[in-house]
Formats: structure tokens, C-alpha cells, sequence
């Protein structure tokens, strides 16, 4: 598949060139393979199954999905989220702080947060109750997140102190399994951010990082990025990726002082 090629399918999801050009070389591999098992010599012919058959558009756009990430990514984020986000949310919320990844890929996210509430200098009894909702539209990554196995690779943010704390090492080391206390309060769905609604209720935070905001294009980036956000609470906490910006249409987002990945709504 070349790059026109690849073109002509992104337009027809309407996603975005700009987003998929640095990683296209993988995501170009498993669609010619997808292609294949099709019969499709022709992009043309392609497009035709893809407008037709839904089975084979939902499996084209798993093959779309890109993950790329590891714990505590974009650090300075982080530290944002423990030394200030986090606590003063626990003084305004202290019977429960609800946080929505939006596009959970395999998990790192979802862990991060759940280590980097694990080591607040709080004491346990004043803290509320952190649930967060998982959602991403690859059912396979969410089957991964949910295992919460891990590579070297994952994990190179950590510290040996945070690696001996959070996972338990097989295979002299080089397999990494998030411990059991880390997977509760969680709760996982399959969703697709662009055809599907936001799950119910408020957040007090959302996760919006390296997917909607990079891989598609308006209309539907917009509308969906409203969607999204209408879900955020009073004084909520919107973090996005870090080559990433809000749509034009965007409004009611300050920056938070620290990061000008987090924005606060008014």
C-alpha cells in the first residue's frame, strides 16, 4: 500500500494525514494484510467491502488504532497531577473523585493513575474513593489493559522503587504484571469516541491524550471532542497529548499553571 493509497482510506474514516504520517509504516503493513485475507489487490475494491461489510470496517479500523505509550508519559504531567491536582481535588471531593480515560490503550494510563494515587503523602482514611472509567474501541488492547502485563519498555519512566512496589517480575524481569490491589475500582468499556456516546455521569478529570485530537478531522474531531468534555464536571480537569491542541471551537478551557498539557474548565 502507498501513500496515496493509504490516503484514500484515511479519507474515507476521515481521519487525519497528519496524524498517522510518522507512524503510517506499521498501520500500512497490517491493512495491505488486511487486504489480503479480503482478496483486495485494488484500494478501490477495498473501500467497497469497507462501505458494505461491517465486520471487515470495524476490523480495518482496529488495525487503524495505534499504541503508543508507557507509564507516567509526558512526566511533567504527572507531577502536576500529584502535587497539585490530585490533593486538591481529595479537599474538595472527599467521598469520591471520578477520572475517565478516554482511549486507554493497553492500560500504562490507568496504572499510572492508580500508582500515582497509591503514593499520595496522604493519610488513607482522609482520602476519597478514585474510580475510573477505561475506554478505548480496540477490544484486544482492553483484553491487554485489563491482564496488565508489561515489557521493559513500558515502564522506563519508573523507578526501580516504583517498578518493586506496583508489579510483580517474571521471567527474569523481563515480564511485568501490575499486582492485583491496583486493578480495582476500575471499570473497562469497548467505545468508540467518534459514533458512540460518553459514559454516564460526571468526571472530575478526563484523559484525552494521542487519540481523537491527533486522528481525526472536523466534523466529527469537534463534535466529539464536545461530547467528550460535556461530561467534565464543574472546575474539571481536561489533560491532552503533547503535540496536540484544542479544536477551534473549544470553549470555557484555561490552562493550568505547570503543564500546558492540563486545562481546567471554567
Amino acid at each position: 500500500m502507498d501513500d496515496p493509497q493509504f490516503r484514500q482510506l484515511l479519507k474515507f474514516f476521515n481521519l487525519s494525514w497528519k496524524g498517522y504520517r510518522k507512524v503510517r509504516k506499521g498501520v500500512k503493513k497490517r491493512i495491505a494484510r488486511h487486504m489480503q485475507t479480503l482478496d483486495c489487490r485494488r484500494i478501490e475494491r477495498y473501500l467497497q467491502i469497507l462501505a458494505t461489510d461491517k465486520t471487515a470496517q470495524n476490523a480495518c479500523l482496529d488495525l487503524l488504532t495505534v499504541s503508543i505509550s508507557r507509564f507516567y508519559r509526558d512526566r511533567r504531567v504527572w507531577t502536576v497531577l500529584e502535587e497539585n491536582i490530585l490533593p486538591d481535588l481529595i479537599s474538595r471531593h472527599p467521598e469520591r473523585i471520578r477520572i475517565w480515560t478516554a482511549g486507554c490503550a493497553r492500560g500504562e494510563e490507568v496504572y499510572s493513575l492508580k500508582m500515582a494515587w497509591a503514593e499520595l503523602d496522604l493519610e488513607t482514611a482522609a482520602r476519597s474513593r478514585l474510580e475510573i472509567v477505561a475506554t478505548d474501541m480496540n477490544s484486544d488492547y482492553l483484553a491487554r489493559a485489563q491482564e496488565g502485563v508489561y515489557n521493559r519498555g513500558s515502564v522506563r519512566e519508573l523507578t526501580a522503587q516504583q517498578l518493586g512496589r506496583h508489579f510483580k517480575s517474571s521471567r527474569g524481569g523481563r515480564r511485568l504484571s501490575i499486582l492485583p490491589e491496583l486493578k480495582t475500582h476500575i471499570s473497562w468499556a469497548c467505545q468508540d469516541l467518534v459514533a458512540e456516546q460518553a459514559p454516564s455521569g460526571l468526571f472530575d478529570i478526563i484523559f484525552l491524550r494521542n487519540n481523537l485530537l491527533t486522528y481525526y478531522r472536523d466534523p466529527q474531531k469537534s463534535a466529539a471532542f464536545a461530547r467528550v468534555t460535556a461530561r467534565l464536571g464543574r472546575n474539571g480537569i481536561l489533560i491532552i497529548g503533547a503535540h496536540e491542541r484544542l479544536p477551534d471551537t473549544a470553549d470555557g478551557f484555561v490552562p493550568v499553571s505547570g503543564s500546558r498539557l492540563i486545562y481546567r474548565r471554567r
